[in-house]
């Protein structure tokens, strides 16, 4: 006798996969660096993948069996990720130097699509003025960019979001 359900996990565990991978590949971090576009593109691709993943079969418990798999299946990916480096080198992304010793990394940059004007803006946020006086800027895995100045008096702590809109930061 098989678990009727199989099925469902198995369709359940290939989309989550497949999301995974493509929103790696498009290179989104998180959630808040979607633009509304990247928002109606999520919705309708959960929309099309939703049979992909329950089948014929779309009763309640079908709907929320497959929730309960991506649940799970998110869960663990964390725990091994956490547990094996290699597995989160390939996952998760890595902090991106953008500023050290006031020199900036303009390949890193240019990759990211972050521009000397969105810098500008998180460094007056820093009260810094002067590319020179930023002893590190990072831009780390949750989106944020981090600022450490020349200053060692200045204590000053900042977040801030990238965006892919107009306004570029903002300050948590």
């Amino acid at each position: 006798m098989t678990f009727p359900y199989l099925d469902i996990i198995i369709r359940s565990v290939a989309v989550y996969f497949f999301m995974t991978i493509a929103l790696r590949i498009f290179g989104k971090k998180e959630l808040s660096q979607l633009n509304t576009a990247d928002v109606i593109l999520i919705l309708l691709i959960s929309n099309s993948v939703q049979n992909a993943m329950v089948g014929p079969d779309t009763s309640l418990t079908g709907g929320l069996i497959a929730a309960l798999v991506l649940f799970v299946i998110n869960f663990i990916i964390k725990k091994l990720t956490r547990k094996y480096k290699t597995l989160s080198n390939i996952l998760l992304d890595k902090p991106e130097v953008l500023i050290h010793d006031g020199k900036l990394d303009f390949k890193a940059l240019s990759r990211l699509d972050i521009s000397d004007e969105e810098l500008k803006e998180a460094m007056r946020e820093h009260g810094i003025e002067f590319f020179k006086n930023v002893k590190l800027a990072m831009l780390e895995i949750d989106g944020t960019i981090s600022i450490i100045s020349e200053d060692q008096n200045q204590l000053k702590q900042t977040h801030y979001k990238r965006r892919h809109n107009r306004k570029n930061l903002q300050k948590f």
